[in-house]
């Protein structure tokens, strides 16, 4: 398939998410908050506007063709990020450079005192194929719904600091689920990620332009099994913690070496 979409890998991004932002760790109590991003070996393609990373994936292929090449990830990170970028009053976050360049399982860490908040403070990786091989037993993926035209999760921003702390330690707490090989732990900090995520930014869940009630659908799964997540803001896939298949699920492959 790579003949076809290329070998640059995906991005998933677990508990954790937005903490990357500026204008949320701005309001973390603590010296930093975590996330968790995992490079995904591209064996079929991912739909756009889901959280995925494509966009920054599709920057990637245009100045670096259908591979990653060969240098420095902080480097090659930090050009993509700039690539995508630019002057954007609203940039992305670089934990979808990140998660995409750097092999393995990663924990980010963001202070709003380190270059902004921009870049993470700290990268903490797990290549280990055994680890890897756990994580793509006891997670699979269902589409869900690609984000509408004109959707903006951002019109209401609950900034509580509390909530941020608490957005924050997901994530360390999914790294260590994930290291630990501990899947009723690994649910517990989706499941706690996402409620951050309803708490402090209402509109990445419930919004006038979703078609999709992602309440409901979030609320099914979180009953049936250890836990889920969406992979992005307005659904896209739903990531659910399950060793066993979940129908309609997909399961994903774990980059952990570098081909480059």
């Amino acid at each position: 398939m790579t003949d076809v979409i290329g070998k640059i890998p995906y991005r998933m991004a677990l508990a954790g998410g937005w903490i990357d932002q500026p204008f949320v760790s701005a309001h973390n109590p603590d010296p930093d908050g975590s996330m968790v991003v995992v490079s995904l070996i591209p064996e079929f393609p991912f739909m756009d506007r889901c959280g995925m990373a494509t966009s920054s994936r599709k920057v990637a292929e245009r100045i670096w063709s259908k591979t990653l090449p060969a240098g420095s990830t902080e480097k090659l990170v930090r050009l993509l990020y700039e690539e995508e970028n630019g002057s954007n009053t609203e940039p992305s976050g670089s934990q979808d450079m990140i998660g995409i360049i750097y092999p393995g399982i990663s924990r980010l860490d963001y202070s709003i005192n380190n270059e902004g908040g921009y870049f993470p403070v700290n990268i903490e990786s797990c290549n280990d194929r055994k680890t890897a091989a756990w994580l793509e037993r006891n997670i699979n993926v269902i589409p869900i719904a690609q984000r509408p035209n004109g959707y903006n999760p951002l019109e209401i921003k609950n900034l509580d600091p509390e909530w941020i702390s608490r957005l924050g330690k997901s994530g360390r707490d999914c790294y260590d689920a994930i290291l630990d090989h501990d899947r009723p732990a690994l649910g517990r900090s989706m499941n706690d990620s996402m409620l951050c995520w309803e708490t402090i930014l209402p509109g990445t869940v419930v919004h006038p332009s979703l078609t999709v009630d992602l309440r409901a659908i979030l609320s099914h799964y979180q009953e049936r099994y250890d836990g889920a997540m969406f992979s992005g803001c307005g659904g896209g896939y739903l990531y659910v913690v399950s060793e066993e298949d979940v129908p309609g699920g997909s399961r994903v492959k774990v980059r952990t070496e570098d081909p480059r």
